[in-house]
């Protein structure tokens, strides 16, 4: 395979850390350019050349940079779960857990639905290891936040059942939140609709 392509051989880690403020404006600027082009042309159809010359530098420059488009599209991504465990922890300091329910899934269907180059990046997840990582690593991120939110809220609940639940909500309402993501609009917002239920349902079956 090519640099371009998201081999498991290929390194994903940048080749340089952004430290000064020019270069983490660098940074960013690669970025925002690659994902408006992963949201416009998919991730397979966009080269290092096309992402170059959109952040006005150089093939070389970028490089310098990024050793290949895998670690772009992870760069990306790693944006995307930072945005959304923020988005999480704020929503569940603000409100109870089963309020928060309806709240949540709204704002997570349309950071999906909105945020640039999102479904083009991930649906991509079982090809690349370092997005199953990622993915792996922000579902029990996002687990451990559940929990204590459970404990604190509804301490009879036994620890393994509290424990399996706060890995079975996000994993369920995600995976279905992203194919919402990929449907049209009506047929997404019934989607989510329904998945506001369930989720409901469940959490009070579970906190009773």
């Amino acid at each position: 395979m090519t640099a371009d392509n998201t081999a498991v051989s290929v390194s994903v880690t940048p080749r340089r850390k952004p430290v000064q403020a020019r270069s983490r404006e660098r940074v960013n600027t690669i970025l925002e350019h690659a994902a408006a082009i992963f949201h416009e042309v998919g991730v397979d159809s966009t080269s290092m050349s096309a992402i170059a010359r959109q952040s006005g530098m150089s093939l070389a420059s970028l490089y310098r940079y990024f050793p290949n488009k895998a670690a772009i599209v992870k760069a990306i991504a790693e944006r995307h779960v930072e945005k959304m465990e923020t988005a999480l922890r704020e929503r569940l300091g603000e409100m109870t857990l089963v309020d928060a329910v309806d709240v949540l899934i709204d704002l997570f269907y349309e950071f999906y639905r909105t945020e640039p180059a999102y479904s083009a990046i991930w649906s991509g997840v079982e090809s690349m290891p370092e997005l199953r990582e990622l993915d792996l690593r922000e579902l029990y991120s996002n687990a451990r936040d559940l929990d204590a939110r459970l404990q604190e809220e509804y301490p009879h609940l036994p620890e393994e059942r509290r424990w399996t639940a706060s890995l079975m909500m996000p994993r369920s309402a995600g995976t279905l939140l992203r194919l919402a993501a990929t449907l049209p609009e009506d047929q997404a917002r019934a989607l989510v609709a329904e998945l506001k239920c369930m989720a409901s349902a469940y959490l009070r079956e579970l906190v009773r």
